[in-house]
């Protein structure tokens, strides 16, 4: 018993103390990017990176997702007749929830782990000890950049998704299942307001952008200088990130109408 409240112990003072070099890492970025030099040729690479190379599938999720959520949704409406309310189920689904958390997940698993691998890749090569030689703080050459890109970017590909997605469910619904046009925007219009639904998504998408950059570029910085620490990082960065989005989300979601 006392060897497993040890344990317990210690595993916790690791978390705790995990938090805190986050939370280290997370203030000297936001003191790197307000200072100059702003690397703006940095930062425009990696919103290339993290962003224009997540647009392929970002839509081809977005149009899968509203197609299938249309498909579904007008079978259990036209069980009551409510075929015509099918724009507000699929706008309610897709603005609030499935957008941002979707959208977070699938770029935490196409670049995040792309991030944290290469950032862990330049430890094993050594290349961030070069950079310190050369006097230039990896922080503000690599990690910043990486991270800032990641939080721009998030909110404008949860846009994407959510329109691409909207555009499946329409042609789903319209075209192949007869759901009047009209009345399927209609809905739509209706059934959203800025404030609780749109805001709300940008508010989480912008929330899930800090998680999957801060947790891309600490596992990454921070992890062991081998082919197994590029891995764990890795491998790491995809797990966390995602049970943080989901946390993250209920969170939001329970607080917003506080």
């Amino acid at each position: 018993m006392r060897a497993r409240l040890e344990t317990l112990g210690a595993r916790t003072l690791d978390g705790i103390g995990a938090l805190g070099a986050v939370a280290v890492l997370a203030l000297q970025i936001v003191r790197m990017g307000l200072k100059p030099p702003y690397r703006l040729r940095r930062w425009v690479d990696e919103v290339l990176d993290s962003g224009v190379r997540s647009v392929l599938i970002v839509c081809l999720s977005g149009a899968t997702v509203g197609a299938s959520l249309s498909l579904l949704g007008y079978g259990t409406l036209s069980r009551f007749g409510a075929e015509g309310f099918l724009g507000a189920l699929v706008g309610h689904a897709l603005v609030r929830e499935l957008g941002p958390v979707l959208t977070a997940l699938l770029v935490a698993g196409r670049a995040g782990s792309a991030m944290a691998a290469e950032i862990a890749s330049m430890v094993q090569t050594e290349q961030l000890d070069g950079l310190r030689m050369m006097s230039i703080d990896p922080v503000d050459y690599v990690i910043t950049p990486k991270a800032c890109s990641m939080i721009a970017v998030m909110p404008l590909l949860y846009g994407l998704f959510v329109v691409v997605a909207l555009l499946g469910a329409l042609y789903v619904g319209v075209d192949l299942l007869g759901v009047d046009r009209g009345q399927f925007l209609s809905s739509l219009e209706d059934a959203l307001n800025f404030r609780e639904h749109v805001a709300q998504g940008l508010v989480k998408a912008l929330a899930f952008g800090v998680l999957v950059g801060l947790i891309a570029t600490y596992r990454g910085y921070t992890s062991e200088p081998t082919s197994a620490g590029v891995s764990a990082a890795t491998t790491g960065t995809v797990v966390t990130a995602s049970v943080s989005i989901l946390v993250c989300n209920y969170v939001i979601t329970a607080l917003w109408g506080i």
